[in-house]
């Protein structure tokens, strides 16, 4: 009997030849998933790297570096890894938006608060480590000023004139409890400053950094509230303006797409925090001779010039969403990233501090704690109404020139027992 050649053929093709089809689709796809791995890497790096005009600055973080081991010059190493670190602030926060996007409001918002102030925080420990106490002190109060009086001024003032011929209205209840808690920073900073001053310690010098301490954890059980508060379903009172009257008008502006997935963002966060706590070392060891080389007082380095490297992306994004009539996001960016520094930032130095042995305290000395004060007062009362235009922003920042120009003529203490 002969068999069938056609069964023959057909058998011969379902096993396939050796080499073939099914050993050649085995063989395959390992270069195919390698070549889509290198794509999905390159096109993460274009879409982070190549696409905002800041990272022309890029090149300044390397060349401190560079200024820092082949000459004297701080001044140079100063402006350098300060223009170096301020692309990396704005992509931090970038990374950051782009992997709340896949936790969900939560998470995202939590991802926030522990990143969004990230260039300032890694800053603040590097100057701890070095024993710079009061430059910590200093570079996070001007960070507060900024945000209140600069970068909410600025883009009050923008979108004001870009809608000139209406008043941009704002959740005051949101601004009301922002305010509420910035009173409560000023209250946990003036306790230990005026116990210094009034000389009425139980303890010389060592009851106000008790006192700072306690305080400081006060202050962070209030803000993880704060936190718990704001995201758990509070959301009527304190949603944006209009976003009830309108759930799906701006649907598309709101549920965001990601341009970079997941672990990319998890791996850039990674690299990018990496890349600014190396460039701060050297910002940090810098000041005091670009002090002297530039013949600026330290206190006006670390309060204003300072707070441009982490506010740089605040600035543009409040700005844009003001002249978009967006003045809730505003308010979360400005005001939001003020709270954050205030109620957590400056309370997590105090603790960590604590562990290094470093006696930092929440005595900011008199100055600062006025200028504070002041400065919260001034916003609180602007924001009260929960409107905003041109005018109110100008005047923020003519607020900001005169605590400018306050810092530039004032001499920081040279020992606690001014």
């Amino acid at each position: 009997m002969m068999e069938n050649p056609q069964i023959e053929m057909g058998a011969f093709k379902a096993n396939g030849l050796p080499g073939q089809n099914g050993g050649l689709s085995s063989s395959m796809v390992q270069p195919r998933n390698l070549q889509r791995t290198v794509e999905r890497v390159l096109r993460s790096i274009r879409i982070v790297i190549f696409t905002s005009k800041l990272n022309l600055l890029l090149p300044f973080g390397p060349a401190s570096i560079a200024l820092h081991y082949t000459t004297s010059r701080h001044g140079l190493v100063f402006l350098f890894s300060m223009l170096g670190i301020t692309p990396l602030a704005e992509r931090l926060g970038y990374a950051t938006e782009q992997l709340a996007i896949f936790t969900g409001p939560t998470v995202g918002g939590l991802l926030n608060a522990t990143f969004g102030n990230a260039t300032e925080m890694i800053i603040a420990i590097y100057a701890l480590k070095n024993g710079m106490i009061r430059v910590v002190q200093q570079s996070l109060l001007g960070s507060i000023l900024s945000n209140m009086l600069l970068v909410m001024g600025c883009a009050f003032f923008a979108g004001g004139i870009v809608h000139r011929n209406k008043d941009q209205v704002f959740s005051k209840a949101t601004a009301v409890v922002n305010s509420g808690l910035l009173l409560m920073a000023v209250m946990g900073l003036m306790f230990p400053a005026v116990l210094h001053f009034t000389h009425s310690e139980v303890r010389q010098g060592a009851s106000e950094v008790s006192l700072s301490r306690f305080s400081s954890c006060v202050m962070l059980v209030a803000y993880a509230s704060y936190l718990y508060f704001q995201l758990s379903g509070r959301s009527n009172a304190y949603s944006p303006i209009g976003s009830e009257e309108m759930p799906n008008e701006d649907a598309a502006d709101e549920d965001e797409e990601a341009e970079i997935g997941m672990w990319e963002s998890i791996a850039w966060l990674a690299m990018l925090t990496l890349w600014v706590s190396v460039l701060s070392e050297y910002l940090v060891n810098a000041i005091e001779g670009a002090s002297d080389s530039l013949s600026l007082p330290v206190a006006f380095i670390s309060v204003i010039l300072l707070p441009i490297v982490g506010n740089a992306a605040e600035h543009a994004s409040a700005i844009m969403f003001a002249m978009k009539d967006k003045l809730d996001i505003t308010l979360g960016v400005a005001i939001g990233s003020s709270t954050q520094i205030s109620m957590f930032v400056i309370p997590f130095c105090v603790v960590i501090g604590w562990m290094m042995g470093q006696k930092m305290d929440l005595n900011f000395q008199l100055f600062e704690t006025a200028t504070l004060f002041i400065t919260v007062l001034v916003v609180a009362f602007m924001l009260q109404d929960g409107v905003a235009n041109y005018l109110k922003g100008l005047m923020l920042i003519l607020c900001y020139l005169i605590v400018a120009a306050s810092f530039f003529v004032h001499v920081d203490p040279q020992s606690s027992d001014d």
